[in-house]
């Protein structure tokens, strides 16, 4: 019957799972599901999500500031490398500014476990903090935004090739954070308040 009215079921795909057990040092969850920021670069939210296209795959590693829901910066590999997170946390840094207490959460992924990652935040005064094992709802605003795009931009669009998909990832994330609105944000997009709220403070 679905076929007939041209129907198409958006069943979302499988989450991609980074935990490869303790690689590293585990970080207590510091966030507990507290997702709520009085400024930005409070507290950000991190994780991996993979794409399958093209019989290929692709991951997609954000870093979201949960003031306003921002997507701060991206990277995209087409193996989920060390580097996926680390070029990713480099464009992050150059958003930090002096005087910010930042925190950031991720899941037990080997990723957030690695050296260099933990060296990383710790130089620059950052707190680590991490999911308990399993326990999706502890990073959930990264998972929510998963869901949006993969909802909203994935499987509601055609893509010619890897290079169209990047393209298009880039554009979508562009009007997600300028132009798509939510009512939490009264009305506004991230950006747009996050602007606003700098202005009348």
């Amino acid at each position: 019957m679905m076929g007939e009215l041209g129907l198409k079921c958006t069943v979302r795909m499988k989450k991609y799972r980074s935990y490869k057990g303790n690689v590293g040092k585990i970080a207590p969850n510091v966030l507990d599901r507290n997702f709520k920021a009085k400024k930005p670069n409070e507290k950000w939210v991190t994780d991996i999500t993979e794409f399958k296209l093209f019989g290929e795959k692709v991951y997609l590693s954000p870093m979201l500031d949960l003031f306003s829901g921002e997507i701060i910066t991206y990277t995209i590999e087409s193996r989920p490398v060390y580097s996926l997170v680390s070029k990713m946390l480099d464009k992050a840094f150059e958003h930090i500014n002096d005087g910010d207490q930042l925190m950031i959460h991720s899941d037990q992924g080997w990723h957030y476990q690695m050296g260099p990652y933990q060296q990383a935040l710790k130089k620059r005064g950052i707190t680590q903090s991490m999911s308990r094992k399993g326990n999706c709802y502890d990073n959930a605003v990264i998972e929510n935004f998963f869901g949006i795009l993969k909802s909203e931009f994935l499987y509601r669009q055609e893509f010619e090739s890897m290079e169209h998909f990047k393209k298009e990832l880039k554009q979508y994330i562009d009007y997600y954070n300028h132009k798509r609105i939510k009512a939490k944000l009264k009305g506004m997009s991230p950006v747009q308040y996050r602007i606003h709220t700098l202005k009348a403070a």
